[in-house]
């Protein structure tokens, strides 16, 4: 069975953001990019289940600018077996949107012809939660999203996902596509020797024209501001106090 995996390149997450002085966007001038942390999780279980003879091939991709080239690599010296790179924007600014990830995604699983889908369940940088639910039913496969146990047996994938009233499970047939949650494993480190080997393995480069995918953007960004700095706690003395507190900013 092949698995395929997209991974996404943003910022660091140990970076601290800044937004750009006109509010044009964020400014990423000399800012380290790194793969997508829910990406990484998922070429880890893609990985694992490699190693756990339930996977033969680990194919990963990314769709956006050239520079993702990097992050690929990075997935190859993690262990993955071949890239490939969809061209889909020029400009590092330019943020492909979910839908048109999804069409290119989509035409690739139609080549490679895998048998699960991992994605991370959101990228950081835009926290859309989109794709995988998108390429699912473009696809007309089933779906798990939220994933933090993926078990395949056989024709079907056993998958516990974390939902707001705590973990559900659920049975889903194959092929399918999963998007994962930080609580599914620890990515490993990428070793030297593996990192050497990552540089001789197959990268093959595609444009969305190949696929037949229009990637102009459907949404428009007017404006991006800093998060509003949080106000600054109050001390009560006593209940009573507390309560005419709520009473004063509306919450009661």
């Amino acid at each position: 069975m092949k698995v395929l995996v997209p991974v996404k390149r943003v910022i660091d997450y140990n970076v601290k953001v800044r937004v750009k002085a006109d509010g044009s966007g964020v400014d990423l001038a000399n800012v380290k990019m790194s793969m997508n942390p829910f990406d990484e999780i998922a070429v880890e279980e893609a990985i694992r289940l490699k190693e756990a003879g339930k996977a033969d091939e680990i194919i990963v991709v990314s769709i956006g600018v050239k520079q993702a080239t990097d992050t690929l690599r990075n997935a190859l010296a993690m262990g993955a077996d071949r890239a490939i790179l969809v061209n889909a924007a020029d400009d590092v600014h330019t943020d492909v949107e979910p839908l048109a990830v999804s069409k290119i995604l989509a035409k690739v699983v139609e080549e490679e012809q895998p048998g699960l889908v991992l994605c991370g369940k959101q990228a950081i940088d835009n926290d859309l939660n989109a794709t995988g639910q998108m390429l699912s039913a473009l696809l007309g496969w089933s779906q798990a999203t939220f994933a933090s146990e993926v078990d395949i047996d056989g024709d079907a994938a056993k998958v516990t996902r974390e939902v707001d009233g705590g973990l559900q499970t659920i049975s889903v047939k194959m092929p399918t596509v999963v998007t994962v949650d930080l609580r599914l494993n620890e990515p490993r480190y990428a070793s030297l020797p593996n990192i050497m080997k990552a540089k001789k393995k197959p990268l093959e480069e595609k444009t969305a024209a190949d696929y037949g995918v229009d990637v102009t953007p459907r949404l428009e960004i007017v404006k991006t501001t800093e998060p509003a700095e949080r106000a600054a706690g109050i001390k009560v003395a006593d209940v009573d106090e507390l309560i005419a507190k709520l009473k004063e900013a509306g919450a009661v």
